[in-house]
């Protein structure tokens, strides 16, 4: 089959290099048996200009330019960017190098200069690991979660004028037992969620033979009794325990083991032998530090929270910020890991009263901010955004309205200086404000629509989610408005529709 290239060739001027660049891509993709289309946008504008089907059917785009050209229409295929002058003086090898070289526009895991925006899924690395486990664990935090909430409220006693003398449970009566019962279920998921969160985390790295070694050993960096310590290692301890058992078995996995033996390695040796290994490690060399570690590090942000009435504002927006700079990439994932390791282990440590749910419920506030932002820049500004950019916006608005940030990707990696700093600021603020209001996101989505699809305890039931994120929306959207020119393709029309119009008034 015939391999397709589009180009979108572009000189400072708009007169000969544009054009003989466009000619000699031309006639290089002919001699080498391809074939070509090419978008000139010379000083008269743009010619034979590329449709959304030359785009969709075309193996691979070259923009062989001297001057910014919009990439959002190439979001999702192969884009090689270079200047007007190697394709005028040797094409053939441009069109080779554009065939290896060639970077899919606007996907995850692709760089703006030392920015990698969003995470490539195809690229296995530490975050794709933690997130499987955060999948998995995800269930078990909010029916816990739940269920220990709908015990603990039914756990206060009031007199007879309403006022709360005691709390515990009254197990005389049939509601009091079963809520003492249930009260008891939600501590078992809160203990079984950072064990759970382990063994799929290995699981991601080595298969199922490295789930049980992990879910042992990280309730074992989690038992105090064990270990001999006040409190246990936590989430931070679950992630080295499973870090360790996925590679340990993956080693063991590697090795020739005899065919006798070859049946049952995968259920009794390597899972034996794993689970042995990491208990010694957890046992004299990992287990107290980490939980010493974590212990202070815990009592530590409970007290800022505590004593300094603007911290949660501040820590709400700085996390926030993180998940708005790179949309899926390092950065938003330490955050997105670093929130839900806070109230995990909070919550498992000093219960729901004393759950630290300020990182976790900024970062959610924060996730929809990006994609749903620059949708409603489109809208605010329209004379500002091209046909283009404003398809490109409404499929980011789909992305946004569910919860993935990385719909703002294509926009970021077009003009990244403005859209990150946008993004940023509008993170900020629905984080902080989150925070300030008292908003606890237990789970759902993380958009103005996680109001109605989780549980979110907030002070005005579905209306203070709503306007927090709202508030970081708009903020994003208005940044991006404000320091955005009018779109030089809607300004030529403009002018073309003034010259009709005098045109007809002076006939």
């Amino acid at each position: 089959m015939e391999r397709k290239i589009v180009a979108v060739t572009a000189c400072a001027a708009g007169i000969a290099h544009t054009y003989m660049a466009a000619e000699s891509l031309e006639q290089a993709a002919k001699r080498m048996g391809y074939g070509i289309k090419v978008e000139t946008n010379g000083a008269i504008g743009a010619e034979n200009v590329l449709t959304a089907e030359d785009i969709e059917q075309a193996d691979v785009v070259i923009v062989a330019s001297d001057i910014k050209i919009d990439p959002i229409r190439f979001t999702g295929k192969r884009l090689f960017v270079t200047k007007s002058i190697p394709a005028i003086e040797d094409s053939e090898a441009l069109i080779n190098q554009a065939f290896e070289e060639a970077q899919v526009f606007g996907k995850k895991g692709s760089k703006v200069g030392k920015i990698q925006i969003g995470n490539d899924k195809e690229k296995v690395n530490f975050f794709t690991h933690i997130m499987s486990g955060i999948s998995y664990m995800v269930p078990m935090v909010i029916a816990a979660g739940l269920i220990l909430t709908i015990a603990n409220l039914y756990a206060f006693q009031k007199d007879d004028l309403g006022r709360i003398v005691n709390w515990g449970f009254d197990n005389k009566t049939q509601m009091g037992f079963l809520m003492s019962k249930l009260f008891y279920v939600g501590q078992i998921g809160f203990k079984l969620m950072i064990p759970l969160f382990a063994g799929f985390v290995a699981n991601s790295i080595a298969d199922k033979p490295a789930i049980a070694p992990a879910m042992i050993g990280a309730y074992l960096v989690n038992d105090p009794e064990f270990l001999n310590t006040e409190a246990g290692g936590g989430f931070i301890g679950a992630i080295v325990v499973a870090f360790i058992v996925g590679y340990l078995v993956k080693g063991l996995k590697k090795i020739k083991w005899p065919k006798l033996l070859v049946p049952i390695v995968p259920i009794m040796i390597i899972p034996f032998i794993a689970t042995a290994i990491i208990t010694l490690i957890v046992l004299y060399i990992i287990g107290n530090p980490i939980a010493i570690g974590m212990d202070a590090m815990y009592q530590g942000l409970t007290n800022l929270n505590n004593n300094y009435a603007g911290a949660p504002i501040l820590i709400g927006a700085i996390c926030g910020a993180m998940i708005g700079f790179d949309l899926g990439g390092p950065i938003n994932k330490t955050a997105l890991v670093f929130g839900t390791a806070i109230f995990t282990d909070t919550l498992t440590k000093y219960g729901i009263d004393g759950a630290n749910f300020v990182p976790g419920t900024a970062t959610q506030a924060a996730i929809s901010v990006a994609p749903l932002g620059v949708w409603l820049a489109t809208i605010l500004f329209k004379k500002k955004f091209s046909k283009n950019e404003k398809i490109a916006a409404s499929a980011a608005f789909g992305m946004g309205i569910v919860g993935v940030t990385e719909g703002a990707i294509p926009f970021v990696a077009a003009d990244p200086i403005r859209m990150i700093f946008s993004n940023v600021v509008g993170s900020a603020v629905a984080g902080g404000l989150a925070a300030a209001t008292g908003c606890k996101f237990y789970g759902g989505i993380g958009s103005p629509l996680g109001t109605f699809i989780g549980y979110i305890e907030q002070p005005i039931p579905f209306i203070t989610w709503i306007l927090c994120v709202s508030a970081g929306i708009l903020t994003t959207a208005l940044l991006i408005g404000f320091t955005r020119k009018q779109v030089v393709e809607d300004i030529a029309i403009e002018q073309e529709e003034q010259d009709q119009l005098m045109e007809t008034v002076n006939e």
